[in-house]
C-alpha cells in the first residue's frame, strides 16, 4: 500500500471505530507494520490541523474526535444544554487525577481536603476517569487515570499538552 493509501485507510478506520483504536490493530486491519502506521497517523494528524476533526492518543491508542472550537456549534446542532458542565468539585477532582496519575481516591481527598465519593463516582459515570489498577497495598485500592473522553472534553490531543502547573512558592 503506498502512504497516501494508508492514510485513508487510518481515516476510514477511526472514523467507524466505535472508540480508541490500538496502533497494532490498525496495522493488522492495513497490513502494514505498526511504524508505518504511526508515521501515517502523524501526517494525518497535520493535515486534520486546519479541518474540523482531530487525532487524540493515549498511549499506543487513537482516536478521531472533534476540534474543540467546533463544541459550540456542535452542541447547538446536538441540542445539548449547558447543563451538562462540570461543577467546580468536579473540576478540581479532576485535575488532581489528570496530573497525579495514576491516583488512589484516599490521595485525591487528601489534596482536597474534603471527601469525594460522589465527584468521584460523578466522573466515572460520565467517562472523564477510570480505574486503571490497583495498588499493592491492604485493601488494594483502586488508582484513577484519565481517560480518552477526558482528552475530548477538554480538547486536547495528549496529556503532553496540559498546561504546565506553577512551582510552588518557598516559605520562609
Amino acid at each position: 500500500m503506498q502512504e497516501s493509501e494508508i492514510e485513508r485507510g487510518i481515516e476510514a478506520l477511526l472514523f467507524v471505530a466505535d472508540g480508541p483504536a490500538s496502533v497494532e490493530d490498525l496495522a493488522r486491519a492495513l497490513e502494514t507494520e505498526p511504524e508505518v502506521v504511526e508515521g501515517a497517523i502523524h501526517r494525518l494528524e497535520c493535515s486534520l490541523r486546519s479541518r474540523g476533526l482531530r487525532i487524540v492518543r493515549m498511549g499506543r491508542r487513537v482516536q478521531m474526535v472533534t476540534a474543540p472550537d467546533m463544541a459550540p456549534l456542535i452542541e447547538r446542532f446536538l441540542g445539548i444544554s449547558s447543563a451538562s458542565k462540570l461543577s467546580s468539585a468536579a473540576l478540581e477532582t479532576l485535575a488532581i487525577i489528570a496530573y497525579r496519575q495514576p491516583v488512589t481516591r484516599a490521595q485525591v481527598e487528601a489534596i482536597r481536603g474534603v471527601n469525594s465519593d460522589g465527584v468521584i463516582r460523578t466522573l466515572l459515570a460520565r467517562s472523564l476517569i477510570q480505574v486503571v489498577g490497583h495498588l499493592e497495598q491492604a485493601g488494594r485500592p483502586e488508582l484513577l487515570g484519565t481517560t480518552p473522553e477526558f482528552l475530548q472534553y477538554f480538547g486536547l490531543c495528549s496529556l503532553d499538552e496540559l498546561p504546565p502547573l506553577p512551582e510552588p512558592e518557598e516559605t520562609n
